[in-house]
């Protein structure tokens, strides 16, 4: 599509947009400078017409199931977390009751397959050269992972159109019964740090990261914190934490890219943890985890972090906790004052003031 290489943000969508049905089978992975890609942009225009004749809509296509098979390849693939708010939007547009336990339950079941730069040394055209995503939707369905009966744009079931996949590398895409890991790639955290969730890209951390313990450096801003990170305030072992930045507080949950590339060129990516109310590049990789909820323009407990508490992240169970008692909690809550809005007038000051969640999508509701 033009994209980056890699399973980033765009490539990511592109692939659950085919895994969703929305789109014809080749859509995640035909590089963009095939002429295949060309032939299917034309495919895609005729098919549209088709659709609109045939009175086919998106909701038709965009049912539970449908999200339900997204979630899992999104799994299977090890997508970029941003994934999780724009999957939890488009099934808001559609009508479809979506939440972070549901992405969990299926990650519990779903094996990673597939590890795709920045987790791993393959590429989007390998997987294409692979099978692309009909032959990763084949072997999920090997163990019934897959709702098989659901309309797709081509006017057949997923299970007609995956039909005929061969997975045609074994090193790009693992079967089924040999997964890379038994889980998927992303895995929602909870606790009392995010009562209401978080997320972080298992497949892109190191082994010994995914079970970590360490003090807290907070700061309210990015800017902050990659100051911080750049003057060698931030030791190995340590837990940053970067808060109002989410869709609220930031206003508009921008990227923590600056910080996570930092730690990465200073070698700290793999000992060092970040979490924020904000949101990753699908790039990042290390112990990154973000769309802490509720957000801390929100007063969520993320806002009552101070530097030096412990922070306790189990990527295998689960679970993010702020190791404060309840009681010291409650304390820091009732002296909590919200900070004044960072803009005051036009479409941003409107957004900050109606925008949801980042659990649920980050969406307007009107």
């Amino acid at each position: 599509c033009g994209s980056c290489s890699g399973m980033f943000t765009a490539n990511s969508m592109n692939c659950l947009t085919e895994a969703l049905g929305m789109a014809l089978p080749g859509n995640g992975t035909i590089p963009a400078v095939y002429s295949a890609r060309i032939r299917l942009a034309k495919a895609t225009g005729m098919r549209l017409m088709e659709l609109v004749k045939q009175d086919i809509r998106p909701r038709a296509i965009m049912t539970a199931d449908a999200f339900h098979n997204a979630l899992s390849v999104d799994m299977a693939l090890g997508c970029s977390t941003n994934s999780m708010l724009h999957l939890a939007a488009i099934a808001y547009e559609a009508g479809v009751e979506f939440d972070l336990d549901q992405a969990n339950a299926i990650s519990a079941q779903t094996p990673n397959l597939c590890r795709l730069a920045p987790a791993g040394p393959h590429f989007v055209e390998d997987l294409d050269a692979a099978g692309g995503i009909p032959a990763v939707m084949k072997e999920l369905s090997r163990k019934g992972l897959l709702k098989e009966d659901c309309l797709t744009v081509t006017g057949h079931t997923v299970g007609v159109n995956i039909a005929a996949a061969e997975n045609r590398n074994p090193s790009v895409i693992r079967p089924v019964d040999q997964p890379y890991a038994p889980t998927g790639g992303i895995a929602v955290l909870k606790g009392n740090l995010a009562p209401n969730g978080s997320v972080v890209k298992r497949s892109a951390v190191a082994e010994e990261m995914l079970v970590h313990e360490g003090p807290a450096r907070v700061f309210d801003s990015e800017d902050a914190a990659v100051q911080a990170i750049l003057a060698g305030k931030i030791k190995k072992g340590d837990v940053v934490v970067i808060r109002y930045e989410g869709p609220r507080g930031g206003p508009g949950m921008r990227e923590m890219l600056m910080p996570t590339s930092v730690l990465a060129g200073m070698g700290l990516d793999a000992d060092v943890a970040l979490i924020t109310d904000g949101r990753f590049s699908g790039a990042t990789r290390g112990a990154s985890i973000g769309h802490v909820s509720p957000e801390a323009a929100d007063g969520g407990p993320i806002a009552f972090v101070q530097d030096g508490d412990r922070i306790a992240i189990d990527m295998i169970n689960g679970t993010l906790t702020l190791k404060v008692d309840a009681a010291e909690l409650a304390r820091r809550r009732e002296g909590w004052v919200a900070p004044p809005p960072k803009i005051n007038q036009g479409y941003l000051a409107r957004y900050a003031r109606f925008v949801s969640s980042a659990s649920e999508g980050a969406v307007l509701k009107l």
